[in-house]
């Protein structure tokens, strides 16, 4: 029985505290006056009377009424009903301190109203009744009825009423009232009207749900509304959703204004305001704001919300669906039913909470089975095991769930509802009867429903016991009265009347008979098991079926001691444990073998053992560790192995590097469950006692839970005396000691380490930290924070004041002290425990000292032995190998990923460093493929990054040192180097590879050591010349010195400038200038005319080396003895940078114009970068177009050429001759084209006069238009193009007019910079036109290249959509470099194509200017397209014009800074484009374009090294010695190893070259039509890179000379091709290269001098076309190649298999002639010819057989009679057998050509019975004796005389 109000309140407007600011609120009057006992008077209550302040109005408003909830500290609430109505402000108060009296008269101030509230003040909850009761007090008070108010408040206040039970009770006030008070059934259960269903009504499904999970998850929520009452309407409707969890944080359904910083709480709350104070909410970023008026609800951006696990979400959402909106089911039906049933209001608010009801059994089903009762006398004491309820419902990853288990309303709950003898209601039936019907009901929307109904009945019935009502009878006031003028306000209440008639009731209830409250206490039902919890994820696992199965498989060979199939599966095992099932598995096998009295183990059985506990422990999230570790608590104390005479080592010494074991929740845990045990043991020990006395046994009393023993023993513990409770309380208390202790020693087992000499061990710090960690629980983040301090200076402070066995014990003591404290051990015990703790921990300390010292004993574990790699002649080690693990990256080709395969990696092995590689060689650890052998290398030279990886939890070896290298030939090493390697080795490694990578002078790089004796390398001083420079450089300078001097013009002495001097462009009045005067125009001086007859012999090889012999293949310059030659030729060969004078990064021999004299060409070069002026490089045959190129123009230079036409100036300059100049030279190239250089008047600058020049400025024809950029180049020229036709209309080419010529075309396009062009204009007088374009700088391709390493060959796998391997590449850009180089190229060739000369004057002349102009010759010319004339390609443009590979490449000290810049790789890559688009016009192959790839950065070859021709011959790298002695197999040129190289073997030829004559190429630029170059994302693991020929192909041929050798094993042919394995190229070529290798294979066998390949070949190709053409046929030899080589072009990388015995269809057609274009024919029509033949092949081999059938073989090993079957080979002159006829793979070969005798011979042991004696026959061969058996003796005569007459043919 409780009061129905505890106080009446009357509180009004405070006119005393008027003025300062808003109005404040007193209490007039309060009821009674004297507090009561049990129930003291709530502060601050006017605060929540008006929670929008205290406010004078001008208006009378209608009474209002809300109900406010006040929260005390106890969690207990007020509920505050407020009655608030308006009165008017009397005169006296409404002047008060405002105006005089005076004043008064002659100001009319305006009537103003007051609030004033009625306030009822309960702990009760009865809206409507409080409702009633103020209204009928006010109605008494403003219709002025005839009742004291007095006895009204009295007999309010004096109500008593039950709080549960379900009874109906009638109340009166004594005003002519009745009202009927519905009491609940069950207080438990919360009453809610309609509160619910509003809710849902105002905010919808999802918001209701949004905010149920976050109330939940103990988020911050804030209800808005401009309704009092609604907002506690909604908070009350939330918390109702919530149960049966009881929300503990702050509530506050109104909140008053001037508490609104409480919205700033650090703590979760939920809240009401109203929506006035929004604006006043602006800074608060962590709260859920839910508008219920404009049913919106905002979740900050920063708060993350877990929802509901699937399926519950679902189930919720549809089940809410159903029950508030019933005709959508039935909205689609053609006949819908014609009445559906719409709950009412109420009706919808019970069945909205049923399904939130059921929401709860289901997430909270089998909780009971997780209590752990620890204590059950005198007070029980209940514990929840949070990690095995999840690990029972495999929701251990669960967010949501985890969260609420962790929070504080799951608390209560468990304290509220844990204690197994208590009064139940409706949630704990659902939980314990319905979980069976729900789950039954899943899927089947009519049965949940119906099950909704049911709870909400149920629910109904609580709150309305009494459906039929008698009726309410209540005056209320008559409408409008509260308008009417009242001329006094509320009465002054008489107090003592009041107090008197609470007195009398008081007396009344002392006299009465107490109320006792008859509770139905019962034993709380278990509900389901956990099995049939875990029964519906099954599926699960049933799909780790094989995993498990190779669990139990292991762990059966380990302790049957089969250790060689345990180390064949240990690694699968390892695998699989990452999964639960697994996990779970291993600990049952485990726990079954120790169950088994197996616990001790020998000592491999023990490392294997301690691997996969590791294993399992490592590989899982921390909760899952916590159910592992549990698991493994009693086995790690029961597995050991024996050491010595009375030392034994159990597994816990090898498992403690695991933080679980410093985890404070996972020991409680573990203590509570085990004490729970031992509890029910000791009841149930006694029970069994006492029914031994009484009677048998009752077994189904032995399988009661320790819940259900405490619930008996709690409902007799009041029948028990005092000496019995006394006594179980002592042996409860007496149990929870004894595991104290027990626990005592389990820490110290897994906390001490075993080499306690050690003061600090990371865990060990774990321990130390955890003292400053409050007893709460104990998370990852602790952890995480405790491993990041142990460098920190506090950790070594702590590790001098505190050694291991203190951490230990003090961690041990606050264990104790918390659980024992939890559990109620007396304070003897206590101090008893912590007297007894240091000396266990010492005991221990003293038994791990023996055992550390005998562990140390064991003999090492056996280590793979170190492969060492194979090294080119020269190569040498500079470190010998240092054992490591390379492990594994994001590749996932080596982990056996979706491509398929084993797993390659990890693998252990050793890391080698030599002068020339870094090379790891090893074995992989995977036991199934441990066979193989793993070997990845990159040259030193390749180096670009090292770094240091942070450390992994590990199972394998203590690893120390991990680190990662990575090489631009895209290879990339992540090592963990073997404890065994010091650290100071680690770093003496990293050392040497930076001292290689980056040696001082370029000259110390390997491809100058290799061959040469070990010498002191002198280095140079700075400002001396090179010591080293070899004799024939000197020769060259002196001889270019004497040539100069010999010239017949008059001149001072030349002096050669030095090294620094040659940077700086010579003047162009400096006598020593090195030029050909203008008087030797005339006589067009030629290369011999320079040059002494004594030296001509020394400059050929200048000659050479400057490409001569390409320019006279181009017609741009002849080399002849006259000192004349023709004036028609347009170009000539210039000497003016002979001495590198002009420009150090050119040539010596330049292509200039004829007309242009050498003197001019300084001032030219003075305009451009680094001097690197115009000079011509190719010219088209057809068009006589040239293509020339140049660096950028200088800043300067633009802007003295890009004056203002207008611009006056005062005369001629330096600047204007030089502008000239310039003028004249492009002007030379013009007329050079047979379309300008008309004889009769031609628009050139030098028609005009100086002023004119000086008036419309210089260099005009670089007033660039602008209209082109990177992407839109042909938008004009294109228009030009597009006229081709009419512009050759005149006989010499071109048009007579140049103005309508001029229309057309432009005589020669300027490529240049857009932003160095910017605001030029075009002069149209010129004929010649600036194309600006947009284009990347050499810092977009180093920043390129290493996001495409990253995401070619990323260091590490990742899930992450934002880093995946198209995402990656496409932000590289790289292909989009790509794209833009190879647009710009076709846009040249196509000018250069219709007769316009074009300049590409890009940057420094020496990056994207090579690769454009490289490009564009490329396309145009197919010479280019060979092999020799790529190589000239490449020298041409790329070494003669000076790339700087050496500056780019970083390949020394000075340029480490620089980066890599792989200019070169981007141009190979661009021909690679090309190849794949054109594939049949390049006679070189895809291999060679990779070969020049990977050893243009591997410093093998001298070829790219250094920066100019200018530096390689200061270093004497142009020319060798005559008679200098060259060691063996070292080539100092990459072009001299592929000549010699492609002798041997056609790798870098392609056999579907067949060119068509004069053919240019215009390949597709678009990025979809790009590929990524496998040479980034392919590797070899089986032999390493494969460009090195003799260490991959050489060893091939030494390993098949050898296995050839011996013809008896069994041999297939049959071979797998794993991915990124094995060399696909080797291990299955294409079908041309077999051939020409069986071919040699033959005419080798025959004793034949087997032909070069190139011959076979030309043979084959020259037969081809002879043959074609006496057939008459005119087929595609594009057509016949495509479709042989068709298979090698569609191969996906997968696993393959390769039969090369089966026969080929290859056809092979070599007819060069390309005259027909057809289209790939689907068939070959016509006779037979040689190159058809191969189609015959059939495999059955039938032509091959001479004699088969089946005989009986004895093996040579088991001696075992075998059926098979033998096919006798006259041809191959050999005895194969299979296993049956049908079987195409051959079991053996036995060669005749060893067959010594065949004779009859005798039944042996074993022989097939019922075989007569003569069948017997043995085949004696030189190396073994054969025995037969055919079926009867005829037949094995008949095999006799098979096999006797091949013999007697050979």
């Amino acid at each position: 029985m409780a009061r129905l109000a505890d106080y009446f309140v009357l509180v009004g407007y405070d006119h005393d505290k008027r003025g300062s600011g808003d109005g404040q609120g007193r209490i007039i009057q309060r009821f009674p006056e004297k507090e009561w006992e049990d129930n003291p008077f709530p502060e601050g209550i006017q605060l929540f009377c008006q929670p929008g302040g205290w406010q004078l109005v001008l208006e009378r408003k209608s009474p209002n009424f809300f109900v406010a909830v006040l929260t005390k500290i106890n969690s207990e609430r007020h509920y505050c009903a407020c009655f608030t109505f308006w009165e008017a402000v009397e005169s006296s108060q409404q002047n008060h301190a405002d105006v005089t009296d005076e004043d008064s008269k002659f100001i009319q101030t305006p009537q103003l109203f007051a609030p004033k509230s009625l306030v009822l003040v309960s702990q009760l909850d009865h809206t409507e009744v409080f409702r009633n009761c103020l209204g009928l007090i006010y109605t008494i008070y403003i219709d002025c009825l005839d009742f004291p108010l007095e006895k009204v408040i009295g007999n309010l206040l004096t109500c008593i009423v039950p709080i549960t039970g379900g009874s109906q009770r009638t109340i009166s006030l004594g005003a002519g009232d009745r009202q009927v008070i519905q009491i609940p059934i069950s207080d438990a259960l919360p009453v809610t009207g309609c509160s619910v269903a509003l809710l849902l009504k105002q905010l919808g499904i999802n918001n209701v749900l949004d905010l149920f999970c976050a109330a939940l998850t103990e988020h911050k929520i804030l209800f808005l509304s401009s309704s009092y009452q609604r907002l506690t309407e909604a908070c009350r409707a939330l918390l109702a959703l919530m149960f049966p969890l009881k929300y503990s944080f702050t509530y506050i359904p109104i909140l008053p204004a001037q508490l609104i910083e409480v919205l700033s709480s650090p703590t979760p709350f939920i809240i009401g305001i109203h929506s006035s104070f929004r604006a006043d909410m602006q800074d608060l970023l962590d709260v859920i704001v839910a508008d219920l008026d404009g049913s919106t609800v905002v979740i900050p951006e920063c708060i993350h919300i877990s929802v509901l696990p699937e399926p519950y979400l679902a189930q919720t959402q549809t089940a809410l669906s159903m029950v508030l909106d019933p005709e959508l089911e039935y909205a689609d039906y053609a006949f819908p039913p014609s009445s559906m049933s719409v709950s009412s209001m109420k009706f919808q608010d019970k069945e909205i909470r049923a399904v939130f009801l059921r929401l709860f059994a289901q997430l909270f089903q089998g909780y009971r089975w997780s209590l752990q009762i620890i204590r059950i006398h005198p007070e029980p004491v209940i514990r929840f095991h949070k990690v095995a309820f999840l690990a029972q419902r495999v929701l251990l990853d669960d967010d949501f769930l985890t969260k609420v288990l962790d929070g504080m309303a799951f608390a209560g709950f468990v304290s509220e509802r844990g204690s197994p003898y208590r009064v139940c209601d409706l949630f704990d039936e659902l939980v314990a009867n319905e979980i069976e019907r729900i789950r039954s009901e899943e899927g089947n929307p009519q049965k949940v429903l119906k099950h909704v109904k049911e709870i909400s009945e149920m629910l109904h019935r609580n709150e309305n016991p009494y459906p039929a009502v008698a009726m309410h009878k209540i005056q209320k006031p008559t409408e409008g009265s509260y308008l009417r003028m009242q001329r006094k306000t509320f009465p002054q209440l008489d107090e003592g009347m009041v107090q008197w008639i609470i007195d009398q009731a008081t007396a009344k209830l002392k006299n009465a008979p107490p109320a006792v409250k008859a509770e139905m206490k019962c034993m709380v039902p278990m509900g389901p098991p956990t099995a049939a919890v875990i029964d519906r994820n099954g599926i699960i696992l049933a799909n780790s079926a094989r995993r498990l199965e190779v669990v139990r498989n292991c762990i059966t060979y380990i302790f049957e001691n089969k250790m060689l199939e345990a180390k064949k599966m240990l690694p699968a095992m390892l695998r699989a444990l990452k999964g639960r099932a697994a996990r779970q598995c291993l600990t049952e096998e485990l726990n079954l073998h120790v169950m088994q009295n197996r616990a001790v183990l020998d000592h491999q059985q023990f490392d294997y053992v301690v691997r996969m506990m590791n294993c399992a422990l490592q590989d899982c999230t921390p909760l899952d560790e916590h159910v592992v570790a549990a698991a493994f608590l009693p086995l790690v104390t029961a597995f050991c192995r024996k050491l010595g005479s009375g030392v034994t080592q159990f597994a816990y010494s090898c498992v403690q590097e695991h933080l679980v074991w410093t985890n404070l929740q996972f020991w409680e845990a573990m203590f509570y469950s085990d004490v729970q045990n031992h509890i029910r043991a000791l009841y149930l020990e006694m029970d069994s006692e006492q029914l031994l006395e009484t009677g048998p046994v009752n077994g189904e009393r032995e399988e009661r839970s320790a819940l259900e023993v405490g619930a008996e023993q709690l409902c007799m513990w009041p029948t028990y005396s005092k000496e019995k409770q006394q006594e179980l309380i002592d042996k409860e208390e007496s149990t929870v000691y004894s595991q104290a202790i027990h626990y005592g020693n389990r820490l110290t087992y897994l906390l001490l380490p075993l080499d306690t000499s050690k003061n600090r061990l990371l865990r060990s710090t774990a321990i130390g930290d955890m003292e400053s960690v409050s007893n709460s629980f104990v998370t990852n983040s602790i952890a995480g924070s405790m491993a990041e301090s142990y460098d920190t200076e506090s950790g070594f402070e702590d590790a001098e004041t505190s050694d291991v066995a203190n951490s230990v014990v003090r961690f041990i003591n606050r264990f104790v002290d918390k659980v024992c404290t939890e559990s109620g051990v007396s304070s003897d015990h206590l101090k008893a425990l912590h007297a007894n703790l240091p000396d266990i921990v010492q005991m221990h300390i003293e038994t791990l000292d023996a055992v550390h010292r005998e562990s140390k004993r064991l003999p090492p574990i056996q280590k793979p032995k170190l492969l060492r790699p194979s090294l080119l002649i020269g190569e040498e080690l500079v470190m010998e190998g240092l054992r490591v693990f390379l492990e594994p990256d994001g590749r996932e080709e080596s982990m056996g990923g979706s491509v398929g395969g084993p797993r390659i990696l990890p693998a252990e092995g050793a890391i080698f460093l030599t002068s020339y590689r870094i090379i790891f060689k090893g074995v992989p650890i995977e036991t199934l493929v441990g066979e193989q052998t793993v070997i990845r290398s990159f040259p030193v030279a390749s180096f670009t990054k090292d770094k240091k990886i942070s450390q992994h939890s590990r199972t394998e070896q203590d690893i120390q040192d991990r680190i990662q290298l990575r090489s631009s030939t895209f290879q990339l090493m992540k090592i963990a180097f073997d404890e065994e390697v010091g650290s100071e080795m680690v770093e003496l490694f990293r050392k040497h590879i930076h001292k290689l990578r980056y040696p001082q002078y370029v000259h110390s790089s390997f491809a100058f050591t290799v061959g040469q004796a070990a010498k002191q390398v002198i280095e140079p001083k700075q400002k001396e010349k090179n010591p080293s420079l070899r004799t024939m450089s000197k020769n060259i300078m002196k001889n270019a010195k004497k040539t100069i001097g010999r010239q017949h013009i008059t001149r001072k002495k030349f002096t050669p400038p030095t090294l620094d001097q040659r940077g700086i462009p010579a003047h162009g009045d400096n006598p020593d200038q090195i030029s050909v005067s203008e008087e030797m125009e005339q006589s067009a001086l030629t290369l011999s005319s320079t040059i002494r007859s004594t030296d001509k012999s020394t400059m050929s090889h200048v000659v050479e080396r400057a490409c001569c012999r390409d320019y006279q293949r181009l017609g741009l310059g002849t080399l002849s003895n006259s000192l004349t030659r023709s004036k028609n030729e347009p170009f000539r060969i210039t000497t003016v940078n002979r001495m590198y004078g002009v420009c150090r990064s050119y040539p010596s021999l330049l292509i200039i114009p004829q007309t242009i004299q050498d003197n001019t060409m300084h001032r030219i070069s003075r305009c451009y970068r680094q001097n690197r002026f115009p000079v011509v490089c190719w010219r088209n045959s057809r068009t006589k177009a040239v293509l020339l190129r140049s660096a950028g123009l200088h800043g300067k230079s633009v802007v003295g050429f890009f004056k203002s036409q207008n611009a006056p100036t005062a005369g001629p300059s330096p600047a204007d001759s030089t502008s000239i100049e310039q003028e004249k030279y492009l002007q030379a190239v013009i007329n050079s084209m047979p379309h300008y250089a008309d004889t009769g008047g031609r628009n050139t600058l030098s028609s005009f006069t100086s002023t004119h020049m000086n008036s419309s400025g210089k260099w005009g024809s670089i007033r660039g238009s602008g209209r082109l950029n990177a992407y839109s180049l042909n938008s004009d020229v294109g228009v030009r193009l597009a006229g081709r036709e009419t512009l050759s209309s005149q006989a010499n080419g071109g048009p007579s007019d140049s103005h309508y010529f001029r229309q057309q075309r432009a005589g020669l396009y300027i490529i240049g910079e857009k932003s160095q062009l910017k605001g030029a204009k075009q002069d149209p007088l010129q004929q010649w036109e600036v194309v600006p374009i947009e284009i990347f700088d050499v810092r977009h391709v180093k920043n390129s290249f290493k996001k495409l390493m990253k995401a070619c060959v990323p260091s590490s796998a990742s899930s992450d959509p934002n880093l995946s391997y198209y995402r990656s590449l496409e932000e590289s850009d790289w292909l989009s470099q790509l794209h833009k180089l190879l647009q710009v190229s076709v846009l040249v060739v196509e000018l250069l194509d219709n007769g316009s000369s074009v300049l590409i004057s890009l940057e420094d002349g020496w990056d994207v200017t090579t690769q454009v102009v490289s490009l564009v010759q490329l396309l145009s010319d197919q010479h280019y397209r060979t092999l020799e004339g790529f190589r000239l390609l490449v020298e041409k443009e790329w070494l003669s014009f000076g790339h700087r590979f050496s500056h780019r490449g970083a390949q020394t000290m000075a340029s480490q800074s620089s980066g890599f810049t792989p200019v070169f790789l981007q141009f190979l890559d661009c021909v690679h484009q090309i190849h794949l688009q054109f594939p049949m016009e390049f006679e070189f192959s895809l291999y060679y374009l990779k070969f020049l790839a990977y050893h243009y950065v591997s410093n093998r070859f001298r070829t790219f090294l250094l920066d100019s021709d200018h530096e390689r011959i200061e270093l004497g790298l142009m020319y060798e010695e005559k008679g200098e002695k060259k060691p063996q197999h070292v080539y100092k040129s990459v072009w001299d190893y592929i000549d010699r190289l492609s002798k041997k073997t056609p790798i870098f030829f392609n056999y579907l070259y067949a060119p068509e004559d004069g053919e240019v190429l215009r390949p597709y630029g678009n990025i979809s039509n790009l590929k990524v170059w496998d040479y980034y994302t392919h590797e070899t693991l089986s032999e390493g890179p494969p460009y090195d020929w003799e260490l991959v192909y050489g060893r091939r041929e030494q390993m098949d000379d050898g296995e050839r050798t011996d013809t008896m094993a069994p041999q297939t042919q049959r071979k797998i091709v794993w991915p990124c394995y094995d060399n696909q190229n080797k291990t299955e070529p294409d079908a041309i290269s077999k051939l020409l290798e069986e071919l040699q294979m033959l005419e080798c066998e025959l004793g034949q001098v087997p032909d070069k390949w190139k011959e076979t070949w030309d043979k084959i190709k020259t037969t081809q076309r002879t043959e074609s053409k006496q057939e008459g046929k005119h087929l595609s030899s594009s057509s016949l190649l495509m479709s042989s080589s068709l298979s090698h072009h569609r191969r996906s990388q997968c696993v393959y298999l390769h039969e090369a015995a089966v026969g080929s269809t290859l056809n092979l057609s070599l007819d060069t002639d390309s005259s027909t274009t057809s289209t790939p024919s689907s068939g070959v029509l016509g006779r037979k010819s040689t190159s058809t033949l191969y189609s015959q092949f059939q495999t059955s081999e039938s032509e091959h057989r001479s004699y088969e059938g089946v005989l009986y073989k004895r093996g040579a090993l088991l001696k075992a009679w075998k059926s098979r079957w033998f096919v006798l080979d006259k041809t191959k002159h050999q005895l194969r057998y299979y296993d049956s006829k049908s079987d195409t793979d051959v079991k053996g070969i036995v060669d005749l050509a060893e067959v010594e005798s065949v004779t009859l011979g005798t039944a042996a042991m074993g022989a097939p019975k019922n075989i007569e004696e003569k069948a017997f026959f043995d085949l004696k061969t030189t190396k073994r004796v054969y025995n037969f058996c055919a079926q009867d003796c005829q037949s094995a005569q008949q095999w006799i005389d098979k096999i006797q007459s091949c013999l007697s043919d050979a």
